[in-house]
């Protein structure tokens, strides 16, 4: 079994290896792109019922609840490949996000549930700690 440090020192590595920063994303900017690029379908509460859900084919997830839905563990491989649009979601006839490469790219890196390391944008790191943060008990 490995050890937190092994794992952080492996993610590291890894980040200087591929030229990727090692991230802990910033929750105040990811609030500000929440905001801007999912607040309309997943709401302002993040509890899946935005303005736009009425014309989706899929209902929002509620983001308040990843955690619960996962036995207790913030989903972050899962999420990280849905807002970066390696697994995409169709929604309203197009993949999940909309937004283009503004999700896309390779400058940082976060560490998984089960302890390795994705490669993403300093964009989403941020979206995912401020997600983090509103994970109900």
């Amino acid at each position: 079994m490995q050890t937190p440090t092994l794992i952080t020192a492996a993610l590291a590595v890894f980040a200087a290896l591929t030229g990727a920063a090692q991230a802990e994303g910033n929750a105040r900017n990811g609030e500000a792109i929440y905001e801007r690029y999912c607040a309309a379908c997943h709401g302002a509460d993040a509890t899946g019922d935005g303005p736009m859900q009425a014309v989706l084919t899929v209902r929002p997830t509620d983001l308040t609840a990843l955690s619960a839905g996962n036995d207790g563990v913030f989903p972050m491989g899962r999420v990280v490949k849905r807002i970066d649009g390696r697994d995409p979601l169709v929604a309203h006839g197009s993949p999940m996000p909309i937004y283009g490469d503004f999700f896309q790219g390779q400058d940082a890196a976060l560490k998984t549930e089960s302890g390795q390391p994705i490669i993403t944008s300093t964009p989403v790191t941020d979206l995912i700690a401020y997600l983090e943060g509103l994970q109900t008990r």
